[in-house]
């Protein structure tokens, strides 16, 4: 594990700050990806303030891609497959772990999933059979994850595949939480309906971060 790199595309944003600092605390190397190598420096240099203690590297979203054994992509909706066509090739043969969920403004309160059902199997299609996507942590408040708290919300992951679900549940208990197995990418649609809910819920109950969490697991 310590030998792994994991590559955060879009790490800019509270989310990506958040999961670097997780991970790199779990033994990780850290890359943190964007557009332009300045807005990768300027998010390592954000990154360093919050959490001195996080070492990571700054690279254009193509060279980070190429340079993680795992990628992790946390960027808005409109800017997920104009990325994914910049970092297809790096991607070949990795577990892509897609944070995307398909918001649209003004009504983000809404669900409304994309034409192919949901912003995950979209990811799925585009990049084809070569890469194992994953989705995960859609539902899991992005400020949370920059403080030291525990975090009360469970993580749904779902794939096509056993092995990298595994591995993306592995993930998500290193970085503090429960992961579980939600089956096949179609149904990263729930999971990602479930953050429209998610911010009503919010909203109508003066809620700051309510989540998700399974329960009726056997204590034996």
């Amino acid at each position: 594990m310590a030998d792994e790199t994991i590559a955060i595309l879009g790490g800019t944003g509270d989310l990506g700050t958040g999961l670097a600092i997780r991970w790199s605390k779990a033994g990780y190397k850290i890359v943190i990806g964007s557009r332009t190598l300045t807005k990768a420096q300027a998010a390592v240099a954000d990154l360093e303030k919050i959490s001195p203690t996080t070492p990571a590297a700054a690279m254009e979203n193509a060279d980070a891609a190429a340079e993680g054994d795992i990628v992790v992509l946390t960027v808005p909706a409109e800017h997920q497959i104009s990325t994914l066509e910049t970092v297809k090739s790096g991607l070949l043969g990795k577990i892509l772990i897609d944070v995307t969920v398909p918001l649209v403004p003004p009504k983000v309160g809404t669900v409304q999933l994309p034409p192919e059902g949901s912003a995950g199997k979209r990811a799925q299609d585009f990049l084809g059979d070569d890469v194992q996507v994953v989705t995960a942590f859609q539902n899991v408040a992005a400020h949370l994850l920059k403080e030291d708290v525990t975090i009360e919300c469970d993580v749904l992951v779902a794939g096509n595949k056993r092995s990298a679900r595994d591995k993306v549940i592995q993930l998500a208990q290193q970085a503090g939480m429960t992961g579980w197995h939600a089956g096949p990418i179609e149904n990263s649609a729930a999971a990602e309906a479930l953050t429209s809910v998610l911010i009503q819920i919010n909203r109508r109950h003066d809620i700051a971060h309510s989540g998700l969490q399974i329960v009726g697991q056997s204590e034996h």
